[in-house]
């Protein structure tokens, strides 16, 4: 045989072989996907955590079938502590079938440091209502839609995340595997971009250099009361505000389906936080006495956004992100929403699977106009905390502002729809009047508010 042709034989063989190598002794596995050739390899999008935002990036990517969608989530059986408050335009925007819904709140009771209560609500419609969720509920109908589109899911722990070496390199993720297992298995998977979904302590934040962030302790206790009492609470959520149940946020008294979630928040006291805790069930008295509380919860609560939400093909979402509201503390829209958009606007960016989206690209299809979006409603909710969760005087004044209808119109119609709603002009200068008035009433009425010494724990950021 010529020289020529030997060469060709030998080189061809050795490729052979190096393929059947690579098939099964080679690189890293793409973990519980099909092996398939190099040929045929799709590029692949790892979602890390399976919460709301991390459901809805995944169903928005497994739409695509020319790419593979991984979502990591390590407790399916998630109860986040939160309010699970939801807004109206949420149940039709994300096809929420009724028994998502716990409770419709169609009253509030706003209850200031001195207990002086303001019903709000009256300007609702027949038909509108602030929705009660129960996280674990709503979480796994999420999970479990994103899997039917075509997500795979694996009840697994993110351990550590590599970065790529080279501009279109793959991205080495880590993790437990605890599928049908009580111990953890050490597994990895290499992906082309990561979705970070997995929460305030994000180690996709973490490893994409998203910087920190300060951040609020919620704690929540869900007590089972009397039918009685229970029956009080059918339409009705209570907030309290007031410096012995937060220094800097409010008290809340909310309906779950068969108990109530009452629950404090956080950020410039964080250690005091049972204290909290003690005195929002002082308030709430005779309407929870007698409860036993069924389950108890803690979690951090971003108080603003990521420095860095995009590096590379790495991008937050909801509360990694830092989408949670100051003022409401709302996160739930917000993270839904924004995991939405990200998982929308990776799995345009890739063309069916034939190209990899840039860092450029995903901040213009995704940051941009999620900012431009909800951006007014952070900054408005943002200066409402710091002019009226202050003291105890401007919490007395921001309680008596409740009884205005039209402050109650605006507030609604803002919630409900995530869009700041236009004011009257006429309405906004009588409202500046009442808001000094209220001012100063409420500091003539007001005790001082007690002094605390943290000079460490409070400066801590995540």
């Amino acid at each position: 045989m010529p020289i020529s042709k030997t060469v060709t034989a030998v080189l061809a063989l050795a490729s052979v072989a190096s393929a059947f190598q690579g098939s099964f002794l080679g690189n890293t596995m793409r973990v519980g996907l099909p092996s398939t050739s190099s040929l045929e390899m799709k590029y692949s999008v790892a979602v890390i955590g399976g919460g709301p935002s991390g459901a809805c990036a995944a169903e928005e990517l497994a739409k695509d079938k020319n790419i593979d969608t991984i979502m990591f989530e390590r407790k399916m059986d998630n109860c986040k502590p939160c309010g699970g408050a939801i807004p109206l335009c949420m149940i039709d925007e994300f096809n929420f079938p009724p028994e998502i819904v716990d409770r419709r709140v169609r009253k509030m009771k706003m209850i200031s440091p001195t207990n002086y209560e303001v019903d709000i609500g009256a300007t609702l419609k027949p038909n509108e209502y602030i929705g009660m969720t129960r996280r674990e509920i709503m979480d796994d109908f999420l999970r479990q839609r994103a899997i039917q589109t075509g997500a795979k899911c694996i009840n697994g722990l993110v351990t550590d995340i590599e970065l790529p070496k080279t501009a279109d390199g793959k991205y080495k993720i880590k993790y437990q595997n605890y599928d049908g297992k009580r111990v953890g298995v050490p597994e990895e998977v290499e992906v082309d971009c990561i979705i970070g979904a997995d929460g305030a302590n994000s180690r996709t934040a973490k490893a994409m250099d998203a910087g920190e962030y300060n951040y609020a302790i919620a704690f929540q206790e869900r007590i089972r009361i009397s039918d009685e009492q229970m029956a009080f609470y059918e339409e009705l959520a209570e907030m309290y505000v007031g410096d012995d149940v937060s220094p800097d946020f409010y008290g809340w008294v909310f309906p779950k389906y068969d108990h109530v979630g009452v629950g404090t928040g956080t950020v410039v006291n964080r250690p005091a936080i049972k204290d909290y805790q003690k005195a929002i069930r002082d308030r709430a008295g005779a309407k929870i006495e007698g409860g036993s509380i069924i389950k108890v919860e803690a979690h951090p609560i971003p108080e603003e956004m990521r420095p860095r939400r995009v590096n590379g093909r790495v991008c937050l979402v909801g509360d990694a992100a830092g989408y949670v509201t100051k003022c409401s503390g709302e996160g739930i829209y917000f993270a839904a929403k924004s995991g939405r958009m990200a998982g929308a606007a990776i799995r345009d960016l890739m063309r069916g699977g034939t190209r990899l989206p840039t860092e450029k690209e995903i901040t213009e299809a995704y940051i941009k106009p999620y900012d431009k979006l909800y951006g007014p409603t952070y900054t408005v909710l943002d200066i409402l905390q710091k002019v009226f969760y202050t003291s105890n005087g401007a919490r007395e004044a921001f309680v008596e502002m409740c009884e205005s209808e039209y402050v109650q119109r605006v507030t609604f119609d803002s919630y409900l729809y995530k869009k700041v709603q236009g004011t009257n002009p006429v309405e906004d200068v009588k409202l500046l009047f009442t808001t000094i008035g209220s001012l100063i009433r409420g500091n003539a009425l007001a005790t001082k508010d007690a002094e605390y010494s943290n000079p460490v724990e409070s400066l801590k950021r995540l």
